[in-house]
């Protein structure tokens, strides 16, 4: 990997990783577990669309793996990745069939796909359905927020880049 394109993922994984710590300072927007904005995904969906499937792996693992340290949260580590491995995937797929202009679409799957891996984690760890009653609650949290995070990525790839390959 050359200098240049492992400082931008650096830079990229730094931004990630304050835009999350900040964010779980601010107060829950509902009182309902896991519902959050997400937004660090921003950066995630931007390197999605920016940069090679390995490489935006990198910095969400990185954002991941460094955000459960800094903020001491590392019990939420199995719902993060469980989410985070799910929606990566989802949206790997789906930047090659949804075009740029439609970026948030794929960032609403993306956070879909993060629920759906969150809530699975839960009902294992907990050996538990009722878990499953948050769902319908985390799904419409979570496309709102994809739909915000994905058109931020969206208007950020406009002003500094263009996507893979263009």
């Amino acid at each position: 990997m050359k200098i240049k394109k492992l400082t931008e993922l650096s830079l990229l994984t730094a931004s990630a990783l304050i835009i999350f710590i900040v964010e779980m300072r601010f107060p829950d927007i509902i009182p309902v577990q896991g519902v959050k904005p997400g937004l660090a995904n921003i950066i995630t969906v931007y390197a999605v669309y920016k940069y090679a499937p390995s490489e935006a792996a990198l910095v969400l693992l990185a954002r991941i793996l460094l955000g459960s340290v800094f903020t001491g949260n590392i019990s939420a580590l199995l719902y993060s990745f469980s989410g985070a491995v799910l929606c990566l995937a989802g949206m790997i797929v789906f930047s090659r069939i949804i075009p740029i202009e439609y970026l948030w679409l794929c960032s609403i799957i993306g956070a879909i796909l993060h629920n759906t891996g969150q809530i699975l984690a839960a009902a294992a760890i907990m050996k538990t359905p009722t878990v499953f009653a948050y769902y319908p609650i985390l799904l419409t949290a979570g496309c709102i927020a994809g739909a915000f995070t994905g058109i931020c990525a969206q208007l950020i790839i406009k002003k500094i880049g263009k996507k893979k390959g263009e």
